[in-house]
């Protein structure tokens, strides 16, 4: 038994969740795949997949074997790829997890662009604005707003999002207009907040205009932890957002939502990548991070990249 190609075997098992769709993908036959798997249960003495007539999926040694062996794979992976003269043609699979809003706004719609220019790169991207364990969720990076929370991480600043307060339309026919953010508390407007998906309480963002500075403080009555949803919410009427200029360019220009307080300086939330420590930059990753500093590029000057 050829213990790589076992391998291989059983992690396309569980990620397709059948033999024959596992032995399509790796260009050889049903009953190869399912001999290299059983070799591989006899070698280890262990039961690694439940088969029925209906699906396989991997039993709770196979799924902790499987979150091992992604990791060797990739690992020999990127080892032969950087000893090779195909070093200079990125390849293989690249899992990305990014939040919802820059994925929906700016990365996916140029990832076509993406796979044009690197066709072996297979990307597996996720959309959430959690905290991801990349160790234990096998993740080669994140993209977070935000100053980096696990020291133990690798973080490369690669962009500042800046940010404005905004509402929409509706919103200000109801409560009126603010004429300055100490209107906000004064007047008892509604302030939408945005917290992480660990936090309890919603950031609260400072205002700045020469020597002055003010907090946004106002009514929380409704927190959320997706950007989308946060966007949409103060979209809906709900209240007054304190958003990144990216996110408000197209509710702007369709007359969703209206600048407020253009006077006063809001800032810029750090964009970054993070990805494990104690691994070299492999060339997919390198080339991705350089692409997204290209395409955040795109969205100035709502987004500042960093070189």
């Amino acid at each position: 038994m050829d213990r790589i190609d076992a391998m291989q075997a059983f992690a396309r098992v569980v990620e397709t969740g059948s033999f024959t769709r596992a032995a399509d993908t790796l260009q050889t036959s049903r009953t190869r795949v399912t001999q290299l798997v059983q070799q591989l249960e006899a070698h280890l003495r262990v039961k690694l997949l439940n088969r029925s007539t209906r699906k396989v999926s991997a039993t709770a040694d196979g799924e902790a074997f499987y979150e091992r062996v992604v990791r060797l794979l990739a690992d020999l992976d990127d080892a032969e790829t950087s000893l090779s003269v195909a070093s200079r043609v990125p390849r293989g699979r690249l899992r990305v997890d990014v939040p919802a809003p820059l994925a929906s706004l700016v990365v996916a719609p140029a990832l076509p662009r993406f796979h044009a220019r690197y066709p072996d790169i297979q990307l597996d991207l996720g959309v959430s604005d959690r905290r991801i364990d990349l160790i234990e969720e096998n993740v080669d990076c994140v993209l977070r707003g935000g100053e980096p929370t696990e020291p133990s991480m690798r973080a490369r600043h690669v962009a500042d999002l800046l940010l404005g307060v905004y509402a929409a339309p509706g919103y200000l026919a109801r409560a009126g207009t603010p004429t300055s953010p100490q209107a906000i508390d004064e007047d008892g407007h509604v302030v939408v907040g945005y917290r992480g998906s660990r936090s309890r309480t919603p950031i609260v963002q400072t205002l700045h205009r020469g020597g002055e500075q003010v907090r946004l403080g106002g009514r929380r009555l409704l927190a959320v932890d997706d950007g989308n949803a946060y966007l949409a919410a103060g979209i809906a009427g709900a209240g007054i957002l304190a958003l990144p200029r990216y996110m408000a360019h197209a509710p702007l220009a369709r007359g969703e939502l209206v600048p407020l307080f253009e006077d006063w300086t809001l800032g810029s939330m750090p964009l970054y990548i993070v990805y494990p420590p104690g691994r070299h930059v492999s060339p997919k990753l390198r080339v991705f991070i350089d692409w997204i500093i290209e395409i955040l590029a795109l969205h100035a000057p709502g987004i500042r990249t960093l070189r």
